[in-house]
């Protein structure tokens, strides 16, 4: 079947070059154009299986130079794919905002599923799986990655990073220091020839990377003890009781403080409690 216009979004192996999958290849080779985060990584894809087609970049870079050419080109009836270096595109890479302009403009966008190494990741990490949360690259600097955590402290569910091999041990110490000394796991070079799992609490993993780590890194985090999760009742009878006295800004303020937690969370359930009243 010939290949219909519009923009199909396909996913391409994080490692192994076989956990592609036919329908995405097909698609490779009868579409008009590629567009890649870096030409010279699809290019060994495309050289292992006689992909022909031609490659242009879409990245961080040049998205909103770009973009309108794509967009044009897809309302006249063009075939494009749009790849990622590794894995499924708009998972921490810069493809929401094609996706966004194409359905905007009513052109058809096509899912082509496939490897995703958060999935990957936690598949085989064996924590909890039932909900995850999954969090992207945490913020390179201090301050604003310990904020991150905070936030997602009494998330009941199994959080979900992906770190690059200098900050790891930074993270993984951060994360100790605002989530306590939690099971975890550090999926690392998934479906790679030196592919590691690596499980133990917080503390330890960061002990065993204090000295740096190589490779495409997956670091996964149980999820809170229910005695944490508790908290959030703690934090909403502090603002109850903070209504009584406060306006919403000013009591939202005070458990923030109270309670290290984020403004903007604080604010939101004073007006949610303050509507209840």
């Amino acid at each position: 079947m010939a290949l219909e216009p519009g923009l199909y979004v396909a996913a391409t192996p994080i490692g192994n070059l076989k956990d592609v999958t036919f329908r995405v290849i097909e698609a490779l080779k009868e579409a008009d154009r590629i567009y890649c985060e870096d030409t010279r990584q699809t290019a060994k894809l495309c050289a292992a299986y006689a992909v022909r087609t031609p490659r242009a970049a879409y990245n961080e870079h040049n998205a909103e130079r770009v973009q309108p050419d794509i967009i044009e080109a897809l309302r006249g009836g063009a075939r494009i794919c749009l790849v990622s270096d590794a894995g499924t595109p708009l998972i921490s890479d810069p493809g929401f905002r094609l996706v966004e302009a194409a359905r905007a403009a009513g052109i058809c966008v096509f899912p082509l599923p496939g490897p995703n190494a958060a999935i990957a990741a936690l598949s085989a990490a064996g924590l909890y799986s039932e909900r995850f949360y999954f969090a992207g690259f945490a913020p390179a600097k201090a301050e604003a990655r310990l904020t991150l955590f905070r936030s997602l402290a009494r998330i009941d569910a199994t959080l979900v990073f992906y770190e690059s091999p200098a900050r790891l041990a930074a993270s993984l110490g951060a994360m100790r220091e605002v989530f306590g000394d939690r099971r975890a796991v550090v999926a690392r070079e998934i479906t790679k020839i030196h592919e590691t799992f690596d499980d133990g609490t917080l503390s330890a993993l960061a002990e065993i990377y204090k000295s740096g780590a190589k490779g495409e890194i997956v670091v996964l985090v149980e999820p809170a003890a229910a005695e944490e999760r508790a908290g959030d009742a703690e934090i909403d009878r502090f603002i109850a009781n903070a209504l009584e006295t406060l306006s919403v800004k000013d009591a939202a303020a005070a458990a923030a403080d109270a309670f290290d937690i984020p403004k903007r969370a604080a604010y939101e359930r004073a007006l949610a409690l303050k509507a209840s009243f």
